[in-house]
């Protein structure tokens, strides 16, 4: 008897004020209200998911072609770029190898100036010779002539005496004035 009596307890309303069932009914609205957010809130999102959605398939669908374009840009640039290296490439071993010939004709140019200059030196000395050995034998043929105008007296004219000179001599006096 004791547990029907603590059911029938527990069974029985208790009496109630004013205040409480409008606690329990603001409550209820509260939950109510949550829930119904929570719908809205659900439905909201799903929609901004959709737009969303459209917006990246119309963004791919626009920036499609711009990529492709973008990559042929890149494609173009990375062609030409090589094509300016190669080119650049080749202007430089072309640069080198002309330096290099250049480099090569002026050393032989100065070894040839240097035996011209040696030519010229033996050039200058021979007509020095040359010319001494003239002035000498002119010399000679002038003693040569007065002495025959003299009479052949096998004497020199007056006044030439030790002027004749050989050319040996004439070399020698040219060579300490050198």
């Amino acid at each position: 008897m004791q547990t029907s009596v603590a059911v029938a307890l527990l069974q029985a309303p208790l009496p109630r004020d004013g205040l409480s069932v409008a606690a329990d009914i603001a409550i209820v609205g509260v939950g109510i209200a949550v829930v119904i957010l929570a719908v809205v809130g659900s439905l909201l999102m799903l929609r901004i998911n959709g737009a969303v959605r459209e917006m990246r398939i119309g963004v791919r669908q626009n920036l499609g072609p711009v990529s492709d374009r973008a990559r042929s840009i890149s494609d173009n640039v990375e062609f030409i770029t090589q094509a300016l290296r190669t080119d650049v490439e080749r202007l430089t071993a072309s640069v080198k190898a002309l330096t290099d010939r250049l480099q090569l004709a002026s050393e032989r140019m100065e070894e040839r100036i240097e035996e011209f200059n040696a030519l010229m030196e033996v050039v200058q000395g021979e007509a020095e010779d040359l010319f001494l050995d003239t002035a000498s034998t002119m010399r000679g043929v002038r003693a040569g002539a007065r002495s025959i105008g003299a009479g052949g007296r096998g004497r020199a004219p007056e006044g030439d005496e030790g002027t004749e000179e050989t050319a040996s001599e004439a070399n020698a006096v040219a060579a300490e004035e050198a």
